[in-house]
């Protein structure tokens, strides 16, 4: 998946910006974000937050055979992930263009500029070597992704401790943590990698670019140096052509920053070893405020119990009367829907019902007169037709007591009929 890309007003915005000497944070030209560092749980693992950019380093250690040109040194390995997590632009499982640029500049700036002792880490010499591996992840990605980086490794590289080792003729033994306080690594100084982005061909400069600075960028320079201002390593990406006041403007900018970067990586460092070793919390348990669970826990209030019928009859005679809601005289029209206090809730249905309720009422009267024609066969007979066109209602008088000798069956008396006709309408 590709980062959406810039509009061409969003494009000019930024350039515009620049020039004026005004960033989108509210820096200034030179001006850094806020760095954090902090620490996990184990030895090794340090997170770093500039701005918005957020990095994991973690360094792990195991025992392997040196190389064969190098036997009496230990080995350094660098890796970084670009995680899917980070930005939608990086793919998981395979490795970009900038994954690689990133991780030859780290080794770079810490393994090629000999930061670190890596003689310290030969066990037996031509047997069995450390090799240091540092792993960086990218959690989240608003640009300077190599200062955070170079950042989060070193202070990791600071931070570790490996593991003691003891040995005996041909037998290695390598103790826990328990049995022997585990030691921290040689390292000599901290290179600090410094990043700088160039506009219009290098007339205007910004320390420190975030995510939609890189994307108008012309160039970028990154110098690794450490606080004895020794330039560890140079690079320039880009194509720009840069002079000589300008690389060198850089470096003493580069000088400043790394010196503050160092001071404060220094004091993160010291306030973690003065936590472990108070034994209060620290790393991810800092986060922890019990270590059993208390969601269930509840504290118990008092709640006094006596006289509660007297309170309460007092409550409700002090209590003021309610306010009496007079209905609204709005009577709602047919068809149209009103919901509200005091007035009937209509929705158009009232045709239904009332056709509903007719068709019941029909059926109660056909019923009712079945019932009577049943107990009354010689009585009355009511017939209603189903015909929406008329409805006929025929009347039949009783039969006399005696009817006259000489009338035959077919001759008898015929009562009277009224037919009254209704049309529907």
């Amino acid at each position: 998946m590709k980062d959406t890309p810039l509009s061409n007003c969003e494009r000019d915005f930024l350039l515009k910006a620049i020039e004026e000497k005004k960033r989108l944070d509210g820096r200034q030209t030179y001006d850094y974000r806020k760095i954090k560092i902090t620490f996990g749980t184990d030895y090794g693992c340090c997170f770093v937050d500039l701005g918005k950019t957020r990095v994991m380093a973690q360094v792990s250690c195991e025992l392997v055979a040196p190389k064969e040109n190098r036997p009496n040194e230990g080995i350094m390995f660098f890796n970084i992930e670009l995680s899917p997590m980070a930005s939608p632009a990086f793919e998981q499982g395979r490795q970009s263009e900038l994954s690689v640029k990133l991780n030859r500049q780290l080794e770079r700036c810490l393994r090629n500029s000999k930061c670190i002792d890596t003689e310290s880490l030969c066990v037996v010499s031509g047997e069995k070597v450390w090799q240091i591996r540092v792993d960086v992840h990218m959690l989240n990605h608003d640009g300077n992704l190599m200062d955070a980086a170079s950042i989060a490794a070193i202070t990791a590289l600071c931070h570790f401790r490996r593991p003691d080792v003891g040995i005996q003729g041909d037998e290695v033994t390598v103790y826990s943590p328990e049995e022997r306080d585990p030691i921290p690594l040689s390292i000599y100084h901290m290179p600090i990698s410094v990043s700088f982005s160039f506009f219009q061909q290098g007339t205007y400069l910004l320390v420190d670019p975030c995510e939609r600075e890189e994307r108008v960028m012309d160039g970028l320079l990154m110098i690794a140096m450490n606080k004895h201002r020794e330039i560890c390593s140079i690079q320039s990406s880009g194509g720009i052509m840069l002079l000589k006041d300008q690389v060198m403007r850089c470096s003493k900018i580069a000088s400043v920053k790394v010196s503050e970067i160092t001071e404060l990586i220094s004091k993160a460092l010291d306030n973690d070893k003065k936590a472990r070793k108070a034994g209060g919390r620290c790393g991810f348990a800092e986060s922890i405020p019990q270590e059993r669970i208390t969601a269930l826990k509840m504290d118990e209030t008092p709640v006094e119990m006596m006289d509660v019928t007297d309170r309460a009859n007092d409550i409700v005679q002090k209590a003021e009367a309610p306010p009496q809601t007079v209905p609204s005289p709005v009577v709602p029209a047919p068809g149209v829907g009103q919901v509200g206090q005091g007035l009937q809730n209509t929705w158009g249905l009232e045709e239904q019902e009332e056709s509903d309720n007719s068709g019941e009422e029909q059926e109660e009267i056909k019923t009712q007169m079945k019932e009577k024609k049943d107990e009354n066969r010689g009585g009355d007979v009511v017939e209603i037709s189903d015909s929406e066109e008329e409805e006929v209602v025929i009347l039949h008088p009783e039969a006399p007591d005696k009817l006259p000798k000489n009338t035959g069956s077919g001759s008898h008396q015929k009562g009277a009929a009224t037919t009254k006709k209704r049309q529907k309408k």
